[in-house]
């Protein structure tokens, strides 16, 4: 979901309604502002969230937004559900209704959705070829060991997809919880992964995406705006 962009005189001819000499002679006058500077230019490519100013007056000024939820188990990752709840129900903001889903949970897994109207930032977290780590902490209903360290390592091939898995990283927290780590998220595949070893998974819980872990002061269902140290996280991806 890139980023849609369109050239500054595009821009300005909509907007004013004008002939688009007449916005090179607007820029030529130096009356167009682009995020506080002085415009480069009618072919400065500009998004809905650059600012545009026009004779000291601000003509496009879209906030971003990021948020962090607490997903509760029981609500769907999805913005309309005809029986349960949505992450979108959930939220107190006025503007969660502009908000898309950054990696989805199911319904009966808890924990950290991040969301956001930034569908640039969104691809650089979800794009398979980013790699971002997702953790998880898992409830199982029999005992896990050591034994399963390997497996997860290698990877484990899905007759249904034909696909194998890529590495994943388990280690044994407790002798009914484990963490895992892993860089992609096809179908239930943790308890898939664990049904290898005829073992349920009773609980699973996201607990962090790349850098950004989730609010221990978050309680199920409640939510925050990110800081800005947690949206440059993934800066680098851009």
């Amino acid at each position: 979901m890139t980023l849609s962009t369109q050239r500054l005189d595009h821009f300005l001819a909509k907007y004013c309604q004008v002939s688009k000499g007449d916005v090179r002679l607007l820029l030529a006058q130096k009356r167009v502002y682009v995020d506080g500077k002085t415009a480069q230019g009618i072919d400065q490519r500009v998004n809905k969230f650059t600012q545009i100013s026009l004779d000291n007056r601000v003509i496009q000024n879209n906030p971003a937004y990021y948020v962090m939820l607490h997903k509760p188990v029981g609500v769907v990752c999805a913005t309309k559900d005809n029986i349960h709840p949505t992450v979108i129900d959930i939220l107190p903001f006025e503007f969660k209704h502009e908000l898309h889903i950054v990696g989805r949970l199911d319904l009966n897994t808890s924990g950290l959705v991040l969301l956001t109207n930034d569908s640039r930032w969104s691809e650089a977290i979800i794009q398979p070829k980013q790699k971002i780590e997702k953790t998880y902490q898992v409830t199982l209903q029999n005992p896990v060991d050591d034994s399963y360290v390997c497996g997860f390592k290698q990877g484990m091939y899905f007759k249904f997809e034909n696909i194998t898995t890529l590495p994943a990283n388990l280690t044994v927290t407790g002798q009914y919880s484990a963490e895992v780590k892993l860089v992609e998220g096809k179908y239930h595949q943790i308890k898939r992964m664990f049904g290898r070893y005829r073992n349920p998974v009773i609980k699973l819980h996201r607990s962090q995406i790349g850098e950004i872990k989730l609010d221990e002061q978050l309680a199920s269902g409640q939510s925050r705006h990110l800081t800005k140290l947690e949206i440059d996280a993934f800066k680098n991806s851009l």
